[in-house]
C-alpha cells in the first residue's frame, strides 16, 4: 500500500474540525486525521508493506523548465535554491514536521527523494513491485499507474477513507474512456488547471478520449495532424498543430517518474512501535490520544 501523504493529510486537514488540538493549544487535526486514515486502511486492507511516500520536493525544476506554469499559481515563496515553498493553510504547515516525527516513531516507512515529488516516488515502488499494489490518493494523476494485469490499482478517498472508489481498468475505461496508459495523454491533451497544465485550446475531455479511440495514443493523434487523409475537423486539426511545442513538453511533465533513485528503507508495517518512548513523549506533548491508540491497535493485528 503507497501513500500519497500531502494528499491524504490535506484531506484530513480540511475534513477534521482545526478545534482539535494539542494541550498548548496548537491545532492538530490534520495529524489525528491522518492517523485514523492509515488506522482505518491497515484494518480494512491488511497491507503487508506500507509507504508513506512524501513530497520531497513539490514542483521538481524540471518540470517547471519544460512547462513554467506547471503548479506556478500554488507558490507562496519562491527560493534560487531549494524548493520554492507551497501555498498551505498556516494551522497545517507546523502539523507536518509532527506527522513526519509520529510516522517515524511509529516505524511506518516514510520516502521522499530531492528533486522528486510523492507521484514518482509511488510510481517508481509500483513499477517495481512484485506483487499487488493500492495507490490511496485523492489525486488522479496516479491513475495512470493503474495495470490489472501486475494488479495495481488506486482507491480514491470519496469520504475520509472509510468510502474509497476503487479504481481499476475498468472503471477508468468506463468513466474516462482509456485505460492507465492513456491516461497521461488524456491529462495532458485536456489540461489540468489544478497544476497549471494549459492543455490543448479547445480539447476538452471528451474530445481527448475519442482522439485516442481513434489514433491509439498521443503520437498516432499528431502523426494524423500531420496526415491530410485522416478524419481530424479542420479545428482540431489547426489547434493541435499550434500547440505542438506544448504537446513535445508535456508527456515528461504528466508522467511520473518510475526510476527514482530510492533510499534504502524498510517497507514492513510494523506491529509495534520502533521508537515508543518518542512515540510516547509526541502522543503526549500533542495530545494524539485515541487516533494513536487506534492505529496502534489496528497494527497489533
Amino acid at each position: 500500500m503507497l501513500l500519497d501523504t500531502a494528499s491524504l493529510y490535506f484531506r484530513a486537514y480540511f475534513g477534521v474540525p482545526d478545534s482539535v488540538r494539542a494541550p498548548d493549544g496548537t491545532p492538530v487535526n490534520a495529524v489525528k486525521g491522518l492517523l485514523d486514515f492509515i488506522a482505518r486502511l491497515v484494518q480494512d486492507h491488511h497491507p503487508d508493506d506500507l509507504v508513506a511516500c512524501m513530497d520531497a520536493d513539490w514542483r521538481p525544476q524540471w518540470r517547471v523548465d519544460l512547462i513554467p506554469s506547471y503548479k506556478a499559481h500554488r507558490v507562496a515563496e519562491a527560493h534560487a535554491e531549494g524548493p520554492d515553498e507551497e501555498e498551505t493553510p498556516d494551522t497545517l504547515a507546523p502539523q507536518v514536521p509532527v506527522i513526519e516525527e509520529v510516522l517515524d516513531a511509529l516505524g511506518i516507512a516514510r520516502v521522499g527523494v530531492a528533486g522528486y515529488e510523492a507521484d514518482d516516488v509511488i510510481g517508481t515502488l509500483a513499477t517495481a513491485a512484485a506483487g499487488p499494489v493500492d495507490i490511496v490518493t485523492g489525486d488522479r494523476d496516479l491513475y495512470q499507474l493503474i495495470d490489472d494485469a501486475r494488479g495495481v490499482r488506486v482507491l480514491y478517498p470519496l469520504k475520509g477513507v472509510g468510502s474509497l472508489h476503487l479504481t481499476d481498468e475498468a472503471a477508468l475505461r468506463e468513466k474516462y474512456g482509456v485505460d492507465g496508459a492513456g491516461y497521461v495523454d488524456l491529462a495532458l491533451l485536456r489540461g489540468d488547471p489544478s497544476d497549471g497544465l494549459p492543455g490543448v485550446p479547445g480539447i476538452g475531455e471528451k474530445t481527448a478520449a475519442k482522439l485516442i479511440d481513434a489514433y491509439g495514443d498521443l503520437a498516432g493523434i499528431m502523426a494524423a495532424v500531420a496526415d491530410p487523409r485522416s478524419k481530424l475537423t479542420p479545428s482540431q486539426r489547426k489547434r493541435l498543430d499550434e500547440a505542438r511545442d506544448y504537446v513535445a513538453v508535456a508527456p515528461t511533465v504528466v508522467r511520473v517518474a518510475r526510476d527514482v533513485p530510492l533510499p534504502d528503507f524498510d517497507p514492513a508495517l510494523p506491529s509495534e512501535p520502533l521508537h515508543p518512548e518518542a512515540l510516547e513523549e509526541l502522543a503526549e506533548r500533542w495530545g494524539l490520544g485515541g487516533a494513536l491508540r487506534r492505529l496502534l491497535l489496528a497494527l497489533e493485528r
